[in-house]
């Protein structure tokens, strides 16, 4: 399946300045490396605080390109922010940068707030300022997510007209950032786009995320912590899925719209450990049930939103969109890239990623 409806070929030759929050991050550097790579005349500004999960070894394979710039700021930082705005001059914003571990929200709601309300603010302020004579070609798209629906029964679907439920600190504080982002497109008319996405999986995602924890645990044989008895239900999308979305969205969605982007693929959490188990004991020349027998079962995280699941049909019928990636390949494609990229996971868990920013860019 293709990228999505046949679009004219220039409507997208246009050269353009385009801001990429949280671009060294998970989703993020998927969509930074795919811009670069199939928009050469965009010039693409990746802004990144480099917070734990930000991390610049998932661009070491286009940080030369001539069209790719890094810029380490922090989206709560609204003087540098809007430095930034006018030295680059944006003309499109894509926003993904957020604290996202519900369990962190959990621990420390203070930093939630700061970066995915204020620091969403901040944004929205400069795009406001800088395009305040002319909203012609502009657009901040804001990237989210399907928790802030809150949890469903065993039947049903998100839409783009269910109402907010969030029940983590995490999810409210992106609800109330897509609150704003909408806000500021009813009074101040600014151009944006919302997308709010299911469960991402594939390459470069930090270790404390389930797959690659998983995976990274029944290699070295260490216990595979499920909570409660495993019975949340949660809806797979593949990275690079997701990125397409977001490239179709970015060019050809409608302004002030909201777009659901979901894998229409729902697991139970028990299934999926023991889905992971069986092609690990493969992969790894172990005998079957070997990885099973590394469950644990933990106790529930407070307020743990029993299921989601999203219904794309408007991004399907509006822009063409379909998932590509099935899940087992997409788990198979995952596994071999965790499995032989062994020194960016070493890294990873060592914090030796977080000097690689100061070999690359500050002791230059």
């Amino acid at each position: 399946m293709g990228m999505g409806k046949k679009f004219k070929e220039n409507e997208m030759k246009k050269s353009r300045v385009i801001l990429i929050t949280g671009g060294a991050g998970f989703i993020g550097s998927h969509v930074v490396r795919h811009f670069v790579l199939e928009y050469p005349e965009y010039t693409v500004v990746n802004v990144d605080k480099l917070t734990y999960a930000g991390n610049l070894e998932n661009l070491t394979d286009i940080e030369n390109l001539t069209n790719y710039r890094f810029e380490k700021a922090d989206i709560t930082d609204k003087k540098t922010i809007n430095e930034l705005f006018r030295q680059y001059g944006f003309d499109g914003v894509i926003h993904l940068a957020a604290e996202s571990h519900v369990d962190r929200s959990i621990e420390n709601p203070d930093d939630f707030v700061m970066t995915n309300v204020i620091g969403t603010v901040n944004l929205l302020n400069a795009a406001l300022s800088l395009w305040s004579e002319n909203f012609d070609g502009k657009l901040f798209y804001h990237v989210s997510t399907d928790e802030v629906y809150g949890s469903l029964e065993k039947e049903g679907q998100f839409t783009e007209e269910s109402p907010y439920k969030p029940k983590s600190p995490y999810s409210a504080s992106k609800a109330s950032s897509d609150h704003f982002v909408r806000a500021y497109f009813n009074t101040y008319r600014i151009p944006v786009v919302i997308s709010n996405c299911s469960n991402n999986y594939g390459p470069n995602q930090f270790p404390e995320k389930l797959i690659p924890l998983l995976i990274n645990n029944i290699k070295n044989n260490k216990p595979l912590p499920v909570y409660g008895k495993g019975e949340n239900i949660r809806d797979w999308l593949y990275v690079e899925d997701h990125v397409k979305a977001i490239d179709l969205i970015f060019h050809h969605g409608r302004p002030g719209e909201t777009y659901n982007i979901g894998g229409n693929n729902e697991w139970k959490n028990i299934e999926l450990v023991r889905l992971l188990c069986r092609i690990m004991d493969r992969k790894l020349g172990r005998s079957p049930g070997t990885s099973e027998k590394l469950i644990t079962f933990v106790k529930d995280r407070p307020g743990h939103d029993l299921r989601y699941a999203i219904d794309s049909s408007k991004l399907r019928k509006e822009l063409g969109w379909e998932p590509a990636t099935g899940f087992e390949e997409g788990l198979e494609k995952t596994i071999d890239w965790y499995l032989s990229n062994t020194k960016w996971l070493e890294n990873v868990l060592s914090g030796e990623y977080e000097k690689y920013y100061e070999r690359m860019y500050l002791n230059r």
